[in-house]
């Protein structure tokens, strides 16, 4: 279950976490009174799931509650990478003397949560762990130890001195929101120094679909639904788009999210999570490719299916008849039931497939450099 930032900011909030003041509005009107009471310039953001909002323009800055609710009238209604604009958060403008990155992720390689901590914040972490590795800390935590005041000091060792203590605050906060509300990612990007005090700026927060109930959840679902991921639902599959612009299809979650790991392992950014689900006939696979086109971000194709109760004969014959006239670069890995015949179907429609993952990573990740060269 993914949250809004509102929602995200709330329970932040509610762990004492400060947050700029402000409110969720859903009318141009509601903006204009929202600019009024704080007096001063407010910050409106679209509350939509997805990353980069500000650079597509979700984000805006007004000097004046006419001005903010000028704003709102344009982005209530309109559409921010593909999904409506429904809500707005409408925040009073700081101005940062600096910017953190603060997280709290699942780490499936250490079977444990993992705590990550960079002195640039404000920027996707993805970005700062392949430009700036040094600037990246990552700590592990024992669930059954929680974070001890020493890992908290490693964690923020690449941090001002006298700002330690203050981000060891936040940071048992935030460790108390991602238990309480058995969290998968829990981040605030920024994390921003403000007068000598730090504001959580912007909420990450992914909910375990399957947590165990509890009257902390009571009010809490996800607000909007991506079209394109409800349009898979329906068809069965499952689907969610990231920031990337490699598109991913396989059958099954685990094998999706190793290989969308292997993607970034080889310095890649996947494009979506696309999980055709066991069983999928050609319909189905074809159904998947078109979802994944239709996004409009991914630059190459990656199709990673082990057969087992999937045919990969039927796989083939999915992507083929996808693939028809699209120009996209295509990666495809097929191993299992019936392999000989998928192989058979994509080679005579001039697909070869690689071999393994790795092999099948690796060559996404280079053909989607050659197409950002090509751009």
């Amino acid at each position: 279950m993914r949250l809004l930032e509102w929602q995200g900011r709330a329970i932040l909030a509610r762990e004492g976490i400060p947050v700029p003041e402000g409110e969720v509005v859903a009318s141009p009107k509601e903006a204009a009174r929202v600019a009024e009471r704080l007096g001063r310039p407010v910050v409106l953001k679209a509350q939509v799931p997805v990353g980069g909002r500000g650079k597509a323009g979700g984000i805006r800055l007004a000097q004046t509650p006419t001005e903010a609710e000028e704003i709102a009238q344009a982005l209530l209604g309109s559409t921010l990478k593909g999904i409506p604009v429904r809500k707005l958060l409408v925040v009073e403008a700081v101005k940062p003397e600096a910017e953190h990155y603060l997280g709290i992720i699942v780490d499936r390689s250490s079977r444990m949560p993992l705590f990550l901590y960079s002195p640039k914040g404000g920027v996707d972490i993805e970005e700062v762990a392949k430009e700036s590795p040094e600037l990246l800390k990552k700590v592990p935590v024992p669930p059954l130890e929680g974070p001890a005041t020493f890992r908290l000091r490693r964690l923020f060792s690449l941090a001002p001195k006298n700002l330690q203590p203050a981000l060891i605050d936040v940071a048992k906060k935030l460790w108390s929101a991602f238990l309480r509300y058995e969290a998968t990612l829990l981040e605030i990007n920024p994390l921003a120094e403000c007068d000598g005090k730090l504001l959580a700026l912007d909420a990450k927060v992914i909910i375990d679909d399957d947590h165990s109930p509890g009257p902390q959840f009571e009010g809490l679902a996800e607000e909007v639904v991506d079209p394109l991921e409800a349009e898979a639902r329906r068809a069965g599959m499952s689907y969610v788009r990231l920031d990337g612009d490699i598109g991913i299809l396989g059958n099954g979650a685990g094998l999706v999210m190793a290989t969308l790991d292997l993607v970034a392992q080889s310095g890649g950014r996947p494009a979506n999570f696309l999980d055709i689900g066991g069983g999928a006939r050609a319909e189905r696979v074809k159904a998947g490719i078109d979802l994944i086109l239709r996004d409009g971000r991914a630059k190459v194709l990656f199709v990673n299916v082990f057969g087992g109760i999937t045919r990969c004969d039927e796989v083939a014959r999915g992507v083929v008849e996808a693939l028809k006239g699209k120009p996209i670069p295509v990666v495809i890995r097929l191993v299992g039931t019936n392999e000989e015949e998928g192989r058979r179907i994509l080679a005579e429609a001039g697909f070869v497939p690689v071999r393994t993952m790795e092999e099948g990573a690796a060559r996404a990740v280079e053909l989607a450099k050659e197409a950002r060269c090509a751009d």
